[in-house]
């Protein structure tokens, strides 16, 4: 590492557009957010993320859509959006509305993927992440997505029948499942998902549910970065990134 380079590490937000903006759901609400965009190109695709439980604390800024946002526009060439489910409160604000118990929440992924269509930014992805997966399995196949990625998906809202909607549907469908999880771990998860035999499901040895730690923000990193636009692997850890 060069005097002048930096460890990419939790705190570290690496250069590219930041927006702050607002969604506007079917229903009347307006949601806040933020949407990252590289630099000195435009982007090869985007990460529409989908946070954790806002009753159980998750919000836009929940640690690996933050460092989504932080990291890939810059490191990957990928536009993020992130926002605040309805009556989700975080640093940017608070959206309006109360929680819908992931019913409701069908016109705020709507409301994203309009904003998506709006501003024509190319190939779709939903990344969810515990709750955020059941807003992308229920709802994901309603939009015109590239595939989601769910993230400690713990398939408690999902129904068997959305489940197999999937098989049969053309959108990727990536299923990272940590091996400590506390809701859905990998011999589970197979049996669960074994209507969708599609699926790439990646088991990821000493993963837990909330992702906690370096290591493992970067294996999720990675894992998304693999999916969406492989040819930016392997993802630089110092920046600036060393041309030769």
């Amino acid at each position: 590492m060069s005097d002048t380079s930096i460890e990419i590490r939790a705190s570290v937000e690496l250069p590219a557009r930041r927006e702050e903006i607002e969604l506007h759901t079917a229903d009347g609400l307006t949601l806040v957010g933020e949407l990252a965009t590289p630099l000195e190109r435009p982007p090869v695709a985007t990460l529409v993320t989908l946070h954790p439980l806002p009753t159980a604390g998750g919000f836009m800024d929940s640690h690996i859509i933050r460092k989504a946002a932080a990291r890939l526009p810059a490191l990957a060439d990928l536009a993020v959006l992130r926002f605040n489910t309805r009556g989700t409160v975080s640093p940017r604000g608070a959206s309006e509305g109360s929680f819908g118990e992931g019913v409701a929440e069908r016109a705020d992924v709507a409301a994203a993927m309009s904003f998506v269509t709006e501003r024509a930014l190319p190939h779709p992805w939903l990344v969810g992440w515990s709750f955020g997966t059941e807003l992308a399995l229920k709802y994901g196949l309603e939009h015109g997505i590239d595939g989601a990625i769910l993230l400690s998906p713990p398939l408690h809202r999902t129904t068997d029948a959305e489940l197999e909607r999937w098989q049969h549907a053309a959108p990727e469908l990536v299923a990272l499942i940590p091996e400590f999880d506390d809701y859905l771990r990998p011999t589970e998860a197979a049996e669960r998902f074994a209507s969708v035999p599609k699926i790439t499901r990646i088991d990821v040895t000493g993963g837990k549910h909330l992702w906690v730690g370096e290591s493992q923000t970067r294996r999720v990193l990675d894992e998304i970065v693999g999916v969406v636009n492989p040819a930016a692997l392997p993802l630089p850890t110092v920046w600036p990134v060393d041309a030769n």
